[in-house]
């Protein structure tokens, strides 16, 4: 299944990964089409899916909600998302949710 446009955000694959590029802002507007990308990136077996959130301007629990739902959907079948960011203040919002420990941002894609 491929997901529709959605400008700022795109899939790609990078060796190994299918990385989900986002850019903008991820709120309650926004987090449907993000889930769109992310359930085509989660669909196959053992996914290893990269979703890379360094050009996000704002990210709320909208986007939290999503991510955990694929990250669910990628380990029900025996795969893995993972977030990457370098910005303090996503680390700090998954801190004050309890999520840093479930997503553990790396600072970027392994092997760029």
């Amino acid at each position: 299944m491929t997901p529709p446009a959605h400008p700022p955000t795109r899939t790609r694959v990078t060796g190994p990964f299918t990385v989900v590029e986002v850019t903008g802002e991820i709120d309650l507007a926004t987090a449907g089409l993000l889930a769109e990308h992310l359930d085509a990136a989660t669909a196959t077996p053992a996914p290893d899916v990269l979703v890379d959130l360094r050009n996000v301007a704002f990210f709320d629990c909208s986007g939290l909600r999503v991510l955990c739902r694929a990250q669910d959907r990628a380990t029900a079948r025996g795969g893995r998302l993972r977030v990457v960011s370098d910005a303090p203040r996503l680390r700090r919002l998954l801190g004050a949710t309890g999520l840093l420990g479930r997503f553990s941002p790396l600072p970027s894609i392994p092997g760029e």
